[in-house]
């Protein structure tokens, strides 16, 4: 099986599970956010980061999906599948990025989700001002911000989501 057949699968047979008492399924989350990437005409390897961030979620066992480090098994699994460093490294930091941002924008913290304000807590709350310096100068730091953005966009009950299907050509030409 190729590697946007093993996501395919995995986005089938596990991501209509509740995203952790949000009002979406983890795959329309997930393919919300690689919708609202693409909207804003941003590299494929970006489109795919914002589209599989959370895939941690649906490759833990079903009783570690709350998992806290999902984002770290998130981006050992794609690159397994070999997804380039431009995408795992965007899934392994959007949990970062939301700890980052927390500490450098006020109003960041207050727009979040009740869902993600209770996940920030055990992702080890808002960064202190080292740990958001330090973050800022990682490689990848800018591409896990734009991600947790379109991360945090992604849970409207509401919004028209296209099908995975859409992403195949995306997923394809980032693992050429």
């Amino acid at each position: 099986m190729s590697s946007v057949e093993t996501v395919r699968s995995l986005f089938a047979s596990r991501g209509g599970a509740n995203y952790l008492g949000e009002a979406v399924s983890i795959a329309t989350h997930m393919l919300q956010a690689g919708a609202l990437a693409q909207r804003d005409s941003v590299s494929p390897q970006l489109v795919a980061a914002a589209l599989l961030h959370d895939v941690g979620h649906l490759v833990a066992s079903t009783s570690a999906q709350h998992d806290a480090r999902h984002e770290e098994t998130g981006a050992q699994w794609l690159t397994q599948l070999g997804f380039p460093s431009t995408v795992t490294e965007a899934v392994r930091l959007h949990v970062a990025a939301k700890r980052y941002l927390c500490s450098v924008e006020p109003a960041y913290l207050e727009a979040l989700s009740s869902a993600s304000v209770r996940s920030l807590e055990l992702q080890g709350g808002a960064m202190s001002a080292q740990e958001a310096t330090a973050f800022a100068e990682l490689e990848h730091a800018a591409a896990a911000v734009a991600v947790r953005r379109w991360d945090d966009a992604a849970k409207d009950p509401t919004a028209s989501v296209p099908a995975f299907d859409a992403f195949v050509p995306v997923l394809e030409s980032v693992l050429r």
